[in-house]
């Protein structure tokens, strides 16, 4: 699955830990998609296991009932990583830049993604990481929006259609052989459940990419 040269870039190429030295304590997405993670996250993660937040914020999608063994944050913004209550503890990486992560093999039993997959430029050296790092059976959730910093998303996702960035994702996943077969999650409402039942459609459509290491 290797990405061309000019996919990888971005239209911003400056460094990215500048685009991100000041804190943005924003939510990127709507409370319908919100709701869906977060329901996504209660049925698909254990309690009491470790889990990695990976490109993470000051806010937390994990249900607030669910207790972790530990949770890893990452990012690239520290003021924001301390805000986030659900962090036992946070380390600031760009992973574009150096895309080993600071683990040792099989040390975590989730590893989740939220709306900054479209950021990654090596995908492969990434994907190959986060399998790594998840022991036998654990899973990877990639999950994402249609919005995104337009000028540090690469070329391959801005260029893209929706549909073809769940492609995307999950090439990223067969890049390493080791992960099942991506199940997707996808073009779920993310209206709030009373006006689902009402009928009502609209809001920040929701894309999930899970896989699991074999």
């Amino acid at each position: 699955m290797m990405l061309r040269p000019n996919q990888r870039q971005k239209l911003d190429d400056t460094d990215d830990k500048l685009f991100y030295a000041y804190p943005r304590f924003v939510t990127h997405v709507d409370e319908g998609f919100i709701q869906q993670l977060t329901d996504l996250y209660r049925d698909r993660l254990q309690p009491n296991t470790r889990i990695l937040d990976m490109m993470g914020s000051w806010v937390s999608h994990l249900p607030e009932e669910m207790q972790f063994a530990h949770v890893e944050g990452h990012g690239l913004n520290a003021e924001e990583l301390s805000r986030n209550p659900r962090l036992d503890h946070y380390f600031v990486q760009d992973i574009n830049e150096k895309p080993q992560l600071p683990f040792g093999d099989q040390d975590f039993d989730a590893v989740l993604n939220c709306v900054s997959v479209q950021y990654i430029q090596y995908p492969e050296a990434v994907f190959s990481e986060i399998y790594r790092i998840l022991k036998p059976s654990g899973i990877a959730i990639i999950s994402f929006s249609n919005r995104m910093f337009f000028q540090k998303a690469i070329q391959a996702w801005r260029d893209a259609s929706e549909a073809t960035r769940v492609e995307l994702v999950k090439n990223y996943f067969a890049s390493v052989p080791e992960f099942t077969t991506p199940e997707i999650i996808t073009h779920k409402s993310t209206a709030p459940n009373f006006l689902q039942w009402l009928g009502a459609t609209g809001g920040d459509p929701f894309y999930a990419v899970i896989a699991r290491r074999r």
